[in-house]
């Protein structure tokens, strides 16, 4: 009993002699390391791109699902001709003719029709005449077109749903009227005073413009009237993923050795 007291007394003095011994080391750095934590309540995350941590919205997609599976099918030549569109340069001209007869705004349409008001009631010619300007809408080209009353007719290449204007390079095909198709719905629309526009048609021209419509006819002739046939018996192609590139080059390595 007294053996097990006495060094039971020895652990302890050898205990608090290594206690006492210890000291308190100088750190090596005089900065103390505190790591930042970028969990809920912690630290705030560098600036970076946070792409992959954004839930979109389901329109975007919805959007980005559809065009992805547009590359994995193969598409029928009715929708497969609006992936044929003007290249820049033809578009810049076109363009640059149809930002001549941008329809008039809602303050210049009230301000036109004050003036004949004024002219009238000063005894003048009150004759208030439209200014020549792109016509817009499905329902209103359509009309224009099968009563051969458009010049030029100009289709969107992203309208969706597609079957809104699938018919339409046909129906301008039968009438004989001159057709093409551009990037972009929303472009068009800028043209009216709209977000997005499906398709707009030329009725009339001013006569310093006359020259630059014909060389568009001629021009939309060549790329989309003139081709017609063809563009009915094209399919398009469809894309693999980069998942299936891998996949077949793979097997085909495979089979050269």
């Amino acid at each position: 009993m007294l053996r097990s007291l006495v060094g039971s007394e020895m652990c302890i003095r050898d205990r608090v002699k290594k206690v006492a011994k210890a000291k308190a080391e100088f750190p090596a750095n005089l900065v103390e390391k505190k790591p930042r934590t970028f969990s809920i309540g912690g630290a705030i995350r560098p600036s970076g791109d946070l792409t992959r941590f954004v839930k979109w919205p389901k329109y975007v997609r919805l959007q980005r699902s559809r065009r992805v599976l547009y590359k994995r099918l193969k598409l029928p030549p009715a929708i497969n001709q609006f992936s044929s569109t003007f290249d820049k340069a033809q578009a810049t001209q076109l363009f640059r003719l149809l930002n001549q007869y941008k329809p008039e705004s809602k303050a210049q349409k009230s301000q036109r029709i004050a003036d004949a008001a004024e002219a009238k009631a000063a005894g003048g010619n009150a004759a208030s005449k439209k200014p020549v300007c792109l016509k817009m809408g499905i329902n209103h080209v359509t009309k224009l077109v099968e009563e051969k009353e458009a010049k030029l007719v100009v289709i969107a290449h992203d309208v969706d749903p597609i079957e809104i204007v699938l018919w339409l390079p046909s129906l301008c095909k039968a009438r004989g009227i001159p057709y093409c198709i551009v990037k972009s719905k929303a472009r068009l629309g800028a043209l009216v005073g709209k977000k997005t526009a499906t398709c707009l048609a030329v009725t009339e021209v001013k006569p310093e413009h006359k020259g630059d419509l014909e060389a568009l006819k001629t021009l939309c002739d060549a790329h989309f009237t003139s081709e017609y046939e063809k563009a009915m018996r094209t399919w398009g192609d469809a894309e693999l993923s980069e998942r299936q590139s891998h996949k077949v080059a793979k097997l085909l390595a495979a089979q050269k050795k």
